[in-house]
């Protein structure tokens, strides 16, 4: 549903500044070689010093750890306090790197070095292996030697982390590619002739979906149901209401109701799903008949549809007669209008997330007539289908100056030249199945569609 992808709790190591490197040395004796260091003989190669802390025990540590601290040295020979274990038992053998493993979760962020005698090589391998960034002989350390292993730690530290972040956002990527894949409709259009086109832009960041919602499918009759939808807000909830509603517009579809007792049955979903009286969705739902050259509208509180014509201007569909937003008013009626359609023509259908940004610093928005123009202008340049609607979308975005605060989805039916011939060849054939059980309102045809949220973009050719 509207799944905003999870941020990782690991904290990023610390980036060395371009001055001092911290280093906080963990070893319980305080008379120790490094507890008092010299801090002009720890200078390293580029003349920057490093600054030491020391603690005695974990306790310690914990209180010390803070976020300019770039670098943990840490005693292998640290007894575990008063014989027990980090989280307060006492084993029976207590395991030599227990120590340096709750250094490790207590600061995951850090690098951490492990000192030990020469004789332990292969304890400090061992260290390594448990995630220490590396390790040092006690009998071999001076101040350079430290100086360059606190920097080689801190850097590969850095690197570790930011390929472990890569590798996540990879996964990441690839189980949101799978939840859009069940979550955001699969067009329907085999056998219409009828090109189709979508794009959906979320308005909340890292989030998969919004509250817009769309659909699109053909029934055995032949007739071409298409639908766009907008809950109001923005979240989680709504997101989840859009793709409930647009599941239930595409069965009830399948079921055969159409226009007013489709929609009406839909608010009844809105009704019971949504999380509070408040909320409710516009929709425009068309629905096309099987020769392609007439359709039904009706809108609930949506914004009309925009139709091509060869050889004219872009024009908005009829608006006055539509109903109210699915949501609103109890016993609402939603009207269809019939569309004359002709052989060849382009239905472009929307939410306000298009029309709604900014042009400009300004207070104007876009608004329809300016999504005309816009559309009129690209059409005249050539664009059409897939490059259409992306060249729509990114002129929206420049003229906001930057990304919309609003969903944004758009899909694009288009029916060209080769179909109108073949039904000039056909003929026009009888009336449908669905036209006789869904009957014209007084001043119109059939209606009935319906849409969801989609992906980033979506093409399908009708069979």
């Amino acid at each position: 549903m509207s799944v905003p992808a999870p941020r990782s709790a690991e904290p990023s190591a610390a980036p060395p500044d371009a001055g001092q490197l911290t280093l906080l040395v963990i070893e319980d004796d305080p008379g120790g070689s490094l507890s008092v260091p010299d801090l002009i003989e720890m200078s390293g190669a580029a003349g920057r010093p490093v600054r030491i802390r020391t603690a005695r025990n974990l306790t310690e540590a914990q209180r010390l750890l803070t976020d300019d601290v770039h670098c943990v040295l840490l005693d292998l020979a640290l007894p575990v306090t008063d014989g027990a274990c980090p989280d307060g038992t006492t084993p029976d053998a207590p395991d030599h790197l227990d120590v340096l493993r709750e250094v490790l979760r207590i600061a995951p962020g850090h690098a951490v070095l492990a000192l030990t005698g020469e004789a332990d090589a292969e304890r400090a391998a061992e260290a390594v292996r448990a995630g220490a960034q590396d390790y040092l002989f006690r009998d071999e350390l001076d101040g350079p030697v430290l100086s360059r292993a606190v920097r080689y730690a801190v850097e590969r530290k850095r690197a570790d982390v930011a390929h472990r972040q890569l590798t996540e956002s990879r996964l990441r990527a690839q189980e949101n590619a799978r939840l859009e894949r069940g979550l955001l409709p699969t067009p329907l259009l085999a056998g219409s002739g009828l090109r189709f086109a979508a794009r959906y832009r979320p308005g909340r960041s890292r989030a998969l979906l919004g509250g817009d919602f769309y659909d699109t499918v053909r029934t055995p009759d032949g007739t071409v149901h298409a639908m766009i939808g907008d809950v109001s807000g923005h979240g989680p909830d709504e997101a989840a209401l859009g793709v409930e509603l647009r599941i239930a517009w595409r069965a009830l579809t399948f079921a055969g109701l159409c226009g007013d007792e489709l929609l009406a049955t839909l608010q009844q979903v809105l009704e019971h799903e949504r999380a509070d009286d408040e909320t409710f969705a516009t929709l425009c739902a068309v629905d096309i008949s099987a020769d392609g050259r007439r359709a039904g509208l009706s809108l609930a509180g949506h914004p009309a549809p925009l139709l091509v014509l060869p050889g004219q201007a872009p024009r908005l569909l009829p608006q006055e007669d539509g109903g109210p937003a699915l949501g609103l008013l109890r016993r609402a009626r939603w009207p269809r209008r019939q569309v004359e359609l002709g052989g060849s023509w382009s239905l472009m259908m929307y939410t306000d997330g298009l029309i709604e940004g900014r042009v400009g610093d300004g207070p104007r928005r876009l608004g329809q007539d300016g999504m005309v123009e816009l559309i009129a202008r690209q059409l005249r340049g050539g664009l059409r289908g897939e490059e259409l609607l992306d060249a729509a979308v990114t002129e929206v975005r420049a003229l906001n100056g930057g990304d919309l605060t609003d969903d944004l989805a758009v899909l694009l039916l288009d029916r060209g030249d080769r179909s109108a011939q073949r039904d000039r060849a056909c003929g026009s054939g009888e009336r449908t199945t669905a036209a006789r059980r869904c009957p014209q309102s007084p001043d119109g045809l059939i209606g009935l569609s319906s849409a969801i949220a989609g992906p980033s973009g979506a093409t399908s050719w009708g069979r």
